[in-house]
C-alpha cells in the first residue's frame, strides 16, 4: 500500500555515517544487470559501531520494531519496509507488486537470502513479490519457523 511511517530501530551506524557513501559505494553487495543498485549492503561497513555489529548480528537492532506492530504500521511477517530513497527508486510497475504485502521484521527475503553476499537487487525485489503472491497465514507461520535457524548464521549482516 506504499504506507509512510515512522520505522522504529536502534541507531548502528556513526553520525553523518551518509556522507561517507560515495567513498563505500563501490563495495556494495548487492549488484543489478546495470551495474548499479536501488539497494546498498557493504560487508564490514565501517560506518557499523562495534556496539551496532552486535545488535544487528544479534538481530536485537530489530526489538524496535515491535513498536510499529503494535501501532500497526507494521507486521510480524513481511516485506522489509524500505527507507524512502530506495522504495522510490523503484515503485514502478514492474516491481510494485511487492508493496502489495504488509511492512514486516521478518519474511521471505530474510529466511532464504539473509547474509547472502551474492544476492541481487533484483532476486530480494523477486522474493519481495512473491511473498506478496504467496502471503497466507500458514506461509506466515513458515516463515516465522525458519527465522530463528536463519538468525542463527555465521555471516555478518
Amino acid at each position: 500500500g506504499y504506507k509512510i511511517f515512522d520505522f522504529y530501530k536502534f541507531r548502528t551506524m556513526k553520525t553523518d555515517s551518509d556522507k561517507l557513501m560515495n567513498d563505500l559505494i563501490h563495495m556494495n553487495q548487492y549488484k543489478s544487470e546495470s551495474g548499479s543498485s536501488t539497494f546498498v549492503k557493504i560487508d564490514n561497513d565501517p560506518r557499523i559501531t562495534p556496539l551496532g555489529r552486535f545488535l544487528r548480528n544479534s538481530s536485537l537492532d530489530e526489538l524496535p520494531q515491535l513498536m510499529n506492530v503494535l501501532k500497526g504500521d507494521m507486521s510480524i511477517v513481511g516485506n522489509r519496509p524500505l527507507p524512502l530513497y530506495e522504495a522510490e527508486q523503484i515503485t514502478r510497475d514492474l516491481w510494485s507488486k511487492r508493496f502489495l504485502a504488509p511492512a514486516g521484521i521478518t519474511g521471505l527475503w530474510q529466511v532464504t537470502k539473509r547474509g547472502n553476499k551474492n544476492m541481487s537487487a533484483e532476486e530480494r525485489i523477486a522474493l519481495d513479490m512473491a511473498y506478496a503472491d504467496l502471503s497466507s497465514m500458514w506461509f506466515d507461520l513458515k516463515i516465522v519457523a525458519q527465522t530463528f535457524p536463519a538468525r542463527l548464521q555465521k555471516e555478518a549482516v
